[in-house]
C-alpha cells in the first residue's frame, strides 16, 4: 500500500463462498487479521477463514465508504467481474440491470 494512502475498500471471500464488502483506514493487513481472528463482530466472524479477493485504495475514507456502499448494492455477478478485473463484463452487467431492472417486491 502506498505511503499516502489512508483508506481502502475491500472484498473478502468467506469460507461459505459469500462475499463481505468493507472499508477501513490504516493497515489493510491489520484489518484482514482482525477478520481472520474473529475480533470483528458480525458477518465474517462465523464464516472464517476469509480470503482477500479485491482491494482499492483511496486518499480519503469518505471515498472508500462511498465505494463500499456502491459495491454492497451490486449483484454477485458484478462483484465477481470487479474481482476478476473484467471491466467490460462489469459495464455489460450494469447496462443489463438498467435495461432489465428487477421486478418490484413491494406490495403497494
Amino acid at each position: 500500500m502506498a505511503a499516502n494512502v489512508s483508506a481502502f475498500v475491500y472484498i473478502l471471500r468467506c469460507s461459505d463462498g459469500s462475499f463481505y464488502v468493507g472499508s477501513a483506514r490504516g493497515s489493510l493487513e491489520h484489518r484482514i487479521a482482525e477478520h481472520q481472528a474473529g475480533t470483528i463482530e458480525g458477518y465474517t466472524k462465523g464464516r472464517r477463514p476469509v480470503v482477500l479477493a479485491f482491494v482499492q485504495e483511496f486518499d480519503r475514507i469518505t471515498d472508500a465508504i462511498t465505494a463500499e456502499r456502491q459495491i454492497k448494492g451490486w449483484s454477485r455477478a458484478k462483484k465477481e467481474a470487479l474481482i476478476a478485473g473484467d471491466l467490460e463484463k462489469l459495464r455489460d452487467l450494469a447496462r443489463n440491470y438498467t435495461q432489465y431492472p428487477r421486478p418490484s417486491t413491494s406490495s403497494g
